[in-house]
């Protein structure tokens, strides 16, 4: 099979991939966007976007990412369904990017915007429950839970953080650690202690969920009791990490342990890597943020950083 040559190879097609395609498009660039294991990242799990400028009443997250590729598509833009294994440098032609199913292309930039996949417990009945109750981001889905019962499973500083910001909406938050001793800073130990909101369950586990259209109920035990008992909920809220999917950057480009790629050490092209022609975008990059809006920046960065580097 021949191997088909790009200005830009887009990894990712979440917010910050499909923003980039856009602007790398609207200068005349050939590019593509390899979709990744979830054609349209983490949005297409959640289901209103309430904090996405431009929508009065909020918008579908799945119909928003649909509206960004038909974007990409219109523009003259190639959207192939597949997933990235390997990146290499092929001497000054480029990069030669390759997918599972074994095709390759080639591209005189990549820009990597493979986003950060959540972690979730394995409950049984609980991937079903994704978007209707049980969520992996509460700045995200938290004032939809107004003057409800949440529960938050974590201990770190995420957690916290999270159980503090759904104070905001929810008449009560409880915290489901599995340690009897949290994992965050001191600060913000204290802060969570002293909301009278928040109710921390300590050595305890969530292991399983009941709902049919909606998450109702959860089941949790201590761990050290074993006792179980079913509690009333209107939303779970995953705290427990994630981890970016930069795994076939391994050797390639520096990143942090965490798997965030680094950039920024370039000041001509912030959105550069530490290798030149290979620049990042979105939640792979950013540890803080985490959301749509930032990686649709983050991606109009890349798009614009890398038509410069081409152009020179």
């Amino acid at each position: 099979m021949e191997e088909q040559i790009y200005d830009t190879v887009i990894i990712g097609s979440g917010p910050a991939g499909l923003t980039a395609a856009i602007y790398n498009l609207r200068a005349g660039l050939k590019t593509v966007v390899i979709t990744g294991k979830q054609p349209g990242g983490q949005l297409t799990i959640t289901t209103k976007v309430d904090n996405f400028p431009g929508f009065a009443n909020g918008v579908m997250g799945v119909k928003l990412m649909m509206e960004m590729q038909e974007q990409v598509k219109n523009l003259g833009g190639e959207i192939k369904t597949g997933e990235v294994i390997k990146v290499q440098k092929v001497d000054r032609k480029g990069f030669e990017v390759e997918l599972s199913d074994g095709e390759k292309m080639e591209g005189q930039a990549v820009i990597v915007a493979t986003g950060a996949r959540s972690k979730w417990l394995e409950l049984e009945g609980g991937k079903k429950l994704i978007g209707k109750g049980v969520s992996g981001c509460a700045t995200c889905d938290g004032m939809f839970f107004k003057d409800k019962l949440v529960a938050v499973v974590g201990g770190g500083d995420t957690a916290v953080q999270d159980a503090m910001f759904l104070t905001k909406f929810a008449k009560k938050v409880y915290l489901i650690h599995r340690r009897d001793e949290l994992r965050a800073g001191p600060a913000e130990q204290k802060r969570v202690m002293a909301n009278s909101k928040v109710e921390i369950w300590w050595d305890s586990e969530v292991k399983g969920v009941e709902g049919e259209e909606k998450l109702e109920k959860i089941k949790v035990v201590n761990n050290k009791t074993g006792k179980e008992k079913m509690v009333e909920i209107d939303g779970l809220f995953m705290a427990i990490g994630g981890r970016p999917a930069t795994g076939f950057l391994k050797g390639l480009v520096e990143v942090e342990e965490t798997g965030h790629v680094v950039t920024g050490k370039n000041k001509s092209y912030p959105s550069m890597t530490s290798v030149e022609g290979i620049l990042a975008a979105g939640d792979c990059v950013d540890k803080v943020y985490r959301q749509a809006i930032t990686a649709a920046g983050d991606g109009c960065r890349a798009g614009m950083d890398a038509e410069r580097w081409l152009e020179r």
